[in-house]
Formats: C-alpha cells, structure tokens, sequence
C-alpha cells in the first residue's frame, strides 16, 4: 500500500450547497484517513449550452484510473447520462474500492444512501394532513437521478394513498437548478388549471425561486400557496418566510465515504449499503411556525462574510477581466493571471494545456460526425506554463497527460480540484486549485475559471489570426511555382536595398532575365513541362544570389536579381557564373530540350534623379539587345 491513498472525487456542480456539503465531510477528513483527495468537477448544465457543456464535461476523460487507489462517486450530480455511464464503466473496470451515493443501480459499489424516500413522504403527508392541500404541484429534479426518482415516487405514493389526482399540468421536470422553479411557476401558470394549494420541490434551489416568482406573480407564501424544499440549505434557512424542508446529514455521508475507502484498503469487513435518515424542518413556508429569531446572529454572521467574499471576489473578477483584456501574448497572459491569482487563497494554483492548444481547431475538422474531433481530446503530452505557489511561480515544460498532476505529494490531506479549461467545447488544458475552498465557497469560481479560459482563447486567436496574416503575406509577396519572390515580393524588398546604396555610396546590380523557348515547351511538351523548365531556371537564378543579393519572377518568363556592394567586373562573373549554371543543369535534367536564357547586368551608382524602374529598364535593354544577338525571338 502506498504511504497514503489515492482517492478520486467525481463531481458536478460542485458551487451547489448539497455538493459543498459532502465534500466538507470528505475533505474534512482526508488527512484523518491518510488521503490525497483529487477532485474531477465541472459545472455542466449551468448555462444551458450545449456547446459549453461538452467543454466542462470533458474534465472525466483526463482521468487515469489506474492512478488511484479508489474512488468516491457523486454521479447523483451528473446530468448528462453519457458522461455518467461512461464514468461508472471505467470505475468497474478498475476493481477498485468504490463509494456512491444514493445509487441502488450499481450493487457493486458501496451505497451511502439518505433516505429520501421516507423524508418525502412526511414532508408531503404533512402538507395534506397538517394544512389540507388538496391541489398540489410537484417540481422534480430530472428522474435519471436516483434522489430525484426516489422523491417524486415518494410524492406520487401519498398522493396516491389519499386518494389525490397528480394533473399533468401541475408536474414540471428540471435539473434541480434554481431556474428550474422560476420556468416551474410559469409553466404552471400556462396550464391554465386553478392556483394550487401547495407547490412542492425536490430541492431548496429550486423552492427558493419558485417562492419568490409566486410572491412576484402575487401569490402570498404561504398564506396563498404553500411551499416546500428539500435540502435544508443555509438559503432556504434563512429566506422569509424560511422553507420548509428535509435536513440530511451531508457532511457525515462524505465523511463516511473517506472512512469506508480506507477501512477496505485496511482489509476491514465494510457493509455495501448504509442508510442515514433524513427528517423533515417545519418553517414558515408551509404555515408552521418557527422560532426564527434563535439563529439570527449567526444569519447576520454569516450573510455579511458572504456578502464581503462576494464583494471581493467581483472586485478580483473585474480586475482580471480587464488585465486580461490588455494581453496579447501567452507569455504576458500568464503573468497578469499570476498577478491577481496571488489573491486567491491557496496553496498551488496551476494551469495545464494541451500541447498544441495555440493550434487546436486545424485537427480533425473532416472528420464524420460519430468520430472524435482531436479539439475535444486532452493531447498525450501537456505543459504547465504557470504553476504559482505559495505565491511564488513556475513552470513545466511538459509531462505526460496520463499523469494527470505536473508534480508528485510527499505527504497526505491534500485536496486538488481539477477544473476544465477549454473554450465552447474545445479542449484546451485544465485548472489544479490544491489546498483551498475557493472552487467550493466562492460564488465566482467558475466566473473566473471562464475569464481565464477566454483570455487564453483570445490569445491563441491573437497568435492564429497572426499566423494566417504571416501565410497572407507569403502569398502575396512569394511566387508559389517557383518559391521566390513575385513582383510584389521584389518592389518590396528592392526600395530597401535601393535605399541603402541611396545612403552609402555602393553600386547597385540590376540583372533582367528571359528566359528563352518557354512557348515552345509548352506547345510540344505541355504546360507541366514548362513548369518544371521555369522552376529548373529559377533554382539557378536562386543560386546565384549570394552575397545578400534578392531574386524574383518578374513576370511569366522573365526574372530579375537585385543586391547592393556591386562591383564593375560583378557583371562578368554573374553572366559567366549563369551561363555555366545553366549548362550543368541540361546536362543533368537530360530534357529533349534546351532550358536558355538571356541576362542582360547593370553595376552602377544610384542617385535621387534614378529611379529603380529606370534601372530595371536599362537591364532589360541590355538583355534584349543579347536575345536579339542569339536572334531568339522572346516570345517563343
């Protein structure tokens, strides 16, 4: 056994108070059970973006199962059920010590399950017993989740056993977010039916909101309607009137979840399911009256903390907003993060990229629909280019993906959340935040992991935008048949060179060439064997331009070489070394035709009353008058 255990924690929506509440227990306890906790978590779901969600789901596949010594599993939060299955199969095929909650569909695995059911059914009993709600609707969580199914079953069984018809209209199904009761209320609204007497929720996100969209439709709770959560969290606590609710001891569960991994990697008998019970908290939502005043210094307490980390944390999310926005190279990108990630308490905050992340979206782009786009794949190889600890920052080059973390624990009770990076549902690299709640408590977490991800987008667009200004350029300067420079290329870098023997003195050489024949080529060997003959040219042409000198093509068959330093005899040595060039060519290429050409070479001083194209023109004589020599017509 290792000197401490490995112990992975997958996740959603871990800024929701049911998730922030196991996972207290679980990394409460951690050092307790000699554990090294590693979080996989995304918030999938939460913008309702397809697109988006495919990014934040993609955190699960960097997972290296082998890698850990098991695995506590909080697939009850998964909504996306592809996702979940394809994590619960890895999970199997490990072998390893795994923890569930409240999931009765996977027996292998070690069950810690609250009993919604039970806390349901008297919360719901309650509701028609106690207060004589007839008309009652009910907002579900989404039935692929076993919490979810278990409460609307445990709501559907009572109202069956008083006898209560459950209208259709008066049913909604959401994903247990707080939007979900805003649209719930409106929905119920739509259906025309009479008000209900009662509105019940599956969760206190959901009855929160909804509370309030009645209260703003006009609808006094619970005077008007009753309404009801479950979850117990600090929101519904405190709201006015307080929901009522089901209180589950969240904490004790995640708790119990460290406590079992260890007992079976300690050879100790551990049961397969254990069964906490829930109760119901009567409030003000549903009529009941409550002592509320009895926790309000701790209401006051805690509200002003929250409301004062809010505050900050908008502070810091404006600030890197506009930081980041003045970037414009990775490099520069990284140091501004660095600078307002220092005010984020943790020990290490790393960022990890995919290898070719400045170069994501150029692979797999023909691919068919049912493949995997290399943009939604973690690379083999990843880099850390800003590791910053305890306030001070490094770097790694690269490491392999497999291993998931840049750098090894030498000790136990640490807790890494790993955090996806990518932008839409491209995949561009993953956060690690090691040894804070920042991803828990604070309300901007996933805000800032966003900005971060959009700033480093934004810079590889910078750097691709740029790349395709570069490839622009290439093209509009460079002759793609013979790869040096077309008319425009030379103009360009010909008024610098001119410039230069402006300023100093030196003689400048202008040599004009045609080449010789090229109809003919063309006419009795194709246009392809033309081709070849003005590539063959230009690649002697190239050769004869050292010293600094430039070449280019100038025009279909013609070609020009430019460079300054020019000395009187340079004329007889271009023309001697072109001329020996191009015979040593036709005897290597062994063509049934002749690749020729004429040259025609000026050195002279420039001055202001010269202009380069007179130059040019004077070469372009001389060249001609020796074409006319060798009585080749230019236009064969």
């Amino acid at each position: 056994m290792n000197d401490f255990i490995n112990t992975a924690l997958i996740v959603s929506g871990i800024d929701e108070e049911y998730q922030n509440s196991v996972i207290d227990g679980i990394t409460s306890s951690a050092a307790e059970f000699n554990m090294n906790i590693s979080c996989f978590a995304c918030f999938g779901g939460v913008l309702a973006n397809k697109k988006n969600d495919i990014g934040e789901y993609n955190i699960y596949n960097l997972i290296n199962y082998d890698k850990f010594d098991g695995f506590i599993l909080m697939t009850n939060t998964v909504n996306e059920p592809e996702s979940r299955e394809i994590i619960l199969n890895k999970v199997r095929a490990s072998g390893k010590p795994t923890v569930v909650f409240d999931c009765d569909s996977v027996p292998e695995f070690y069950n810690i399950k609250i009993d919604n059911f039970q806390a349901m059914s008297e919360l719901v009993e309650h509701v028609i017993s106690v207060h004589g709600a007839k008309k009652i609707n009910y907002v579900s969580g989404p039935l692929v989740n076993p919490e979810a199914k278990d409460r609307y079953d445990a709501f559907c069984s009572v109202m069956e056993r008083h006898g209560l018809e459950i209208e259709n209209g008066r049913l909604f199904f959401g994903e247990f977010r707080a939007a979900d009761g805003v649209n719930a209320v409106n929905y119920f609204e739509d259906s025309k039916l009479p008000a209900p007497d009662a509105v019940i929720c599956a969760n206190d996100a959901m009855a929160l909101a909804a509370a309030d969209e009645l209260e703003q439709r006009g609808h006094a709770v619970p005077e008007d309607i009753i309404v009801t959560g479950f979850d117990n969290t600090f929101n519904a606590r405190y709201h006015f009137p307080s929901i009522t609710t089901v209180n589950r001891p969240l904490e004790k569960a995640g708790r119990y979840a460290c406590q079992i991994i260890h007992d079976i990697i300690s050879g100790k008998e551990v049961s397969r399911t254990v069964t906490f019970k829930a109760e119901p908290l009567l409030a003000g939502s549903c009529g009941c009256c409550t002592d509320t005043m009895k926790d309000m210094h701790l209401f006051q307490k805690s509200t002003y903390k929250l409301m004062n980390k809010c505050r900050s944390d908008i502070s810091l999310l404006n600030r890197i907003t506009t930081g980041l926005a003045n970037t414009e190279s990775a490099e520069e990108n990284f140091k501004t993060a660095s600078d307002f990630i220092r005010e984020i308490d943790c020990q290490r905050f790393t960022i990890c990229l995919c290898s070719d992340w400045n170069n994501r979206y150029k692979k797999g782009l023909r691919r068919a629909d049912t493949e995997r786009i290399d943009s939604l794949s973690y690379t083999e190889i990843i880099t850390a280019p800003l590791i910053l600890e305890n306030g001070r920052a490094s770097s790694v080059d690269s490491f392999e993906s497999s291993e998931m973390y840049p750098f090894e624990y030498t000790d136990a009770g640490n807790v890494s959340y790993f955090l996806p990076l990518h932008f839409r549902e491209h995949c561009l690299g993953y956060y690690i935040i090691t040894n804070s709640d920042f991803p828990t408590k604070s309300m901007l977490c996933h805000s800032i992991m966003l900005n971060i991800s959009n700033s480093i987008e934004n810079i590889r667009r910078l750097l691709e935008l740029n790349r395709m200004i570069t490839e622009l350029d290439k093209l509009y300067v460079n002759d793609q048949l013979c790869n040096i420079y077309n008319r425009n290329g030379f103009i360009r870098a010909a008024d610098e060179i001119y410039n230069k023997c402006l300023e100093t003195g030196e003689k400048l050489l202008i040599s004009f060439i045609d080449m010789d024949g090229l109809k003919y080529i063309n006419d009795n060997y194709g246009h392809k064997e033309g081709d070849f003959a003005l590539q063959r040219l230009a690649s002697i042409i190239t050769d004869c331009t050292s010293h600094g000198r430039i070449c280019a093509r100038f025009g279909g068959d013609e070609f020009i070489i430019l460079g300054s330093g020019a000395e009187e005899n340079d004329v007889e040595k271009l023309e001697n070394d072109f001329s020996t060039r191009l015979s040593s060519l036709n005897m290597a290429i062994n063509k049934p035709y002749e690749i020729g050409a004429s040259i025609g070479v000026v050195v002279t001083e420039v001055n202001d009353s010269m202009t380069l194209f007179s130059l040019i023109t004077k070469a372009d004589e001389i060249m001609y008058e020796k074409k006319k020599r060798k009585k080749t017509s230019r236009y064969l």
